[in-house]
């Protein structure tokens, strides 16, 4: 089974060329956070401050948790929290919210009713918990993608094999502001369906993608768009014979959406990243797809100030490692700028990106490369062509 694709990446910091007696910030820098253990980062967004949020999970503090990490504009930490119980417990995906805290959408073992559930935490502007929600069955049951809705309330998307028509269903859930539901809606067939992100949209209804296995050619993109009560208004699927699937989803500045994933897999050691442009109803515009000979993937787009897009993911063909940090920048149609790979040896792993106000890029990720762990989480701040200084490897 897919989990989605984020894990490794760290890496030390590097100093501006030519510095002023003033030292000025650098352009571009890498921060590493963790401890001696396992720690991963899965989610980043910029905060009003201009600062940064993280979300992923730790093994090095506090058992096996939920991990939250705040920097400032520069990528040092201003303050980290854990949440969780005594079993495993993990942060999918992250944001800011209008009081001015932070939500977090994963999964639980700790709390909930089934294996997995659906896990929600709410903060204040500190990381302080004001509540905590378990969501699911008695099955596994999992959140990927977290978004504050118009009404101050949230929604969740991600997978259930508790509820829905197959082994595997989307699963979107509606909360109210304090976390409790409203509604919940699967989506799918008798088969695998995983939901992986999800989106509001300008009607007040949401876009959510994934994968599906019971609709389409084979293993393929799937994308819903329902109405503000979580009612399917139309789905397409998107792929070939091979296995096809998406990681990410956005609203573009067309009404369009444009979403990013891995085409072309057949099996742990081929595939490419795979980008689709749609227009509002979900028709394809234009399909591209990036990478080498061997494993490359895509797991979060942004359109850029241009019109244009950038990609964040791994790649095993490319780079010093097994696996490294794979930054793609096209233009509004899709075709290639320049690329980036950053990483060392052995596996890191790109998984969110966005594009600050300066034009550059911040990516977030896990490291095996760099760090004080056997994993750590990172931030990468590059210039506006995907460039970053050389690692400075700590002890």
């Amino acid at each position: 089974m897919n989990r989605i694709v984020c894990a490794l990446c760290q890496i030390a910091l590097l100093s501006a060329l030519g510095c002023k007696s003033e030292n000025p910030a650098p352009t571009s820098w890498w921060k590493f956070y963790g401890g001696s253990n396992n720690d991963e980062c899965r989610s980043v967004q910029q905060t009003a401050d201009g600062g940064y949020i993280m979300a992923g999970n730790t093994t090095s503090f506090g058992g096996d948790d939920v991990y939250l990490i705040k920097t400032d504009s520069s990528g040092d930490a201003l303050w980290t929290r854990t949440y969780g119980g005594t079993e495993p417990d993990a942060g999918y995906s992250v944001q800011q919210t209008a009081d001015g805290g932070y939500v977090i959408a994963g999964y639980t073992e700790s709390f909930g009713a089934g294996v997995w559930d659906v896990y929600l935490v709410k903060t204040d502007a500190s990381g302080d918990t004001l509540w905590t929600r378990a969501y699911g069955g008695t099955s596994y049951d999992q959140g990927w993608s977290v978004q504050q809705t118009a009404d101050g309330g949230y929604v969740v998307a991600g997978y259930t094999e508790s509820f829905g028509a197959g082994n595997g269903d989307f699963y979107l859930i509606k909360t109210n502001a304090s976390g409790d539901t409203l509604w919940t809606r699967t989506y799918g067939g008798t088969e695998h369906d995983e939901g992986c992100a999800v989106q509001l949209t300008a009607d007040g209804g949401y876009i959510i993608a994934g994968r599906t296995y019971s609709l389409g050619a084979s293993d393929d993109v799937f994308l819903i768009k329902t109405n503000a009560s979580g009612d399917t208004l139309w789905t397409r699927t998107y792929g070939g014979t091979s296995h096809d699937l998406s990681y990410s989803v956005q609203r573009t500045a067309d009404s369009g959406y444009i979403i990013t994933g891995l085409a072309n897999c057949r099996g742990e050691e081929d595939g490419d990243v795979y980008l689709v442009k749609t227009n509002a109803s979900g028709d394809t515009l234009w399909t591209r797809t990036y990478g080498g000979t061997k494993h490359d993937w895509g797991v979060s787009v942004q359109q850029t100030a241009d019109g244009g897009y950038i990609v964040a993911g791994s790649t095993f063909s490319f780079g010093a490692g097994n696996s490294d940090i794979y930054l793609v920048k096209t233009d509004a149609s899709g075709d290639t700028l320049w690329t980036g790979v950053h990483g060392g040896k052995p596996f890191d792993y790109g998984c969110s990106v966005l594009q600050t106000a300066d034009g550059a890029y911040i990516v977030a990720g896990t490291t095996g490369s760099f760090g004080a762990g056997y994993w750590d989480a990172f931030l990468m701040k590059t210039d506006s062509l995907g460039n970053v200084g050389a690692v400075e490897e700590g002890p």
